[in-house]
């Protein structure tokens, strides 16, 4: 009898330790700056999107705020999505991986069949009174497929037939059907996150090597055989040459980062949102930031991008598993690319890419695909060895 007592006093003392670890889980199931960061950037993203496309959307839908009304219903949804990525286990997504990219394959050979055509590419899908792009949610699979690969003790990045050809191939074939759309932007950053995760799990350099060469050779082929991605790239040297013609949008962009000083000319008081920057509350969103807000407001928006990947880095170190980490890592590295490709594109650094700036610029697929992606960084951040 008195050993069943004291058995029993010490199971009761293992469900209380248990109960304690699974009560301090949950008093840190949502890290408050990453959701702080993702709240301020689309609340933002939401005023400036209305700031930028309100003339627009009065001439062609002759209400101000159309596009504003669908980037809340977006915004909602896309806040939903992020809570409900958050409270699933992680791991979870290593089960789906496979149906995630096939179900992303179907959705892109889908696009090219009846997807909608705009300046000549197939990238939508038109579903009741709204368009997804597959693309975006192509994005996140191969993240997921590369950390669930990469985490795989059995898989050698090393050996090059059995480590390294399988992503290669899954990725290529993903890449491919982007291509053919065509959408060359999202081929870079997917290429980008590839290479850097793959170099990070430790894949040899030569094998990169050989595999960098065939990419940047067909890379230049896109760009050589395509006469209106040749003309973007001769443009984007000297946009001021042909200011009225190819180089219009970006020597737009550059007026408006010049009006806007150091400190702007005022929240909606801009004066390129006005018919003159093409694309203004999508991919150049940052360059309306940067006349109405200036370079401070810039920086500042800027900055909050930094601190969220220098969050994300930190959970992928504090992530308690190799899938973890490979997948913080991937979804730090997805974020910080386009971003900084988005930011290189409105400064005039970059050749101009059809990339939207994430949570910032209007677009329903992008906003939700990145809320799923952070929603799976705050829920591996809930896992991690320590608070982040």
């Amino acid at each position: 009898m008195l050993l069943r007592r004291k058995n029993a006093h010490r199971d009761s003392r293992v469900w209380a330790d248990l109960f304690q670890g699974h009560a301090a889980l949950g008093r840190r199931r949502i890290d408050p700056l990453i959701v702080g960061i993702t709240v301020a950037l689309s609340l933002g993203g939401l005023i400036m999107v209305f700031s930028a496309s309100g003339v627009v959307a009065e001439m062609k839908y002759s209400d101000s705020t159309h596009y504003l009304q669908r980037q809340i219903i977006w915004m909602v949804l896309g806040f939903i999505v992020l809570f409900v990525g958050s409270q699933i286990d992680y791991q979870q997504w290593k089960d789906w991986v496979p149906w995630i990219v096939m179900g992303c394959v179907a959705g892109l050979l889908l696009v090219l069949a009846v997807g909608m055509q705009i300046n000549g590419a197939r990238r939508w899908l038109t579903v009741g009174f709204f368009s997804i792009q597959p693309t975006e949610m192509a994005k996140l699979a191969s993240v997921l497929y590369l950390a669930a690969f990469l985490s795989n003790p059995n898989r050698r990045v090393t050996d090059w037939r059995r480590g390294f050809l399988p992503p290669v191939v899954v990725i290529g074939g993903l890449c491919f059907l982007i291509v053919v759309e065509p959408d060359l932007g999202s081929i870079v950053v997917i290429g980008l996150v590839f290479v850097c995760m793959m170099y990070l799990a430790g894949a040899r350099l030569r094998h990169l090597a050989c595999l960098g060469l065939p990419m940047i050779l067909g890379f230049l082929a896109l760009i050589v055989f395509s006469p209106e991605r040749w003309e973007r790239m001769t443009t984007f040297l000297n946009p001021f040459q042909d200011r009225e013609g190819a180089g219009y949008q970006l020597v737009q962009s550059l007026l408006a980062l010049e009006n806007g000083g150091i400190f702007g000319v005022g929240l909606g008081q801009g004066k390129q949102k006005l018919l003159y920057l093409p694309e203004g509350h999508t991919d150049f969103v940052l360059a309306l930031v940067g006349e109405e807000l200036g370079l401070m407001g810039t920086l500042g928006l800027l900055g909050l991008f930094v601190i969220l990947v220098f969050k994300g880095f930190r959970v992928a170190a504090l992530a308690p598993d190799m899938f973890g980490r490979f997948l913080a890592l991937g979804i730090t590295l997805l974020l910080t690319l386009q971003a900084m490709i988005n930011a290189g594109v409105v400064s005039g650094m970059l050749p101009t890419k059809g990339l939207t700036l994430p949570l910032v610029s209007y677009g329903g697929s992008s906003l939700l695909t990145t809320m799923l992606a952070i929603g799976i960084l705050l829920s591996i951040a809930r896992q991690g060895r320590a608070s982040p």
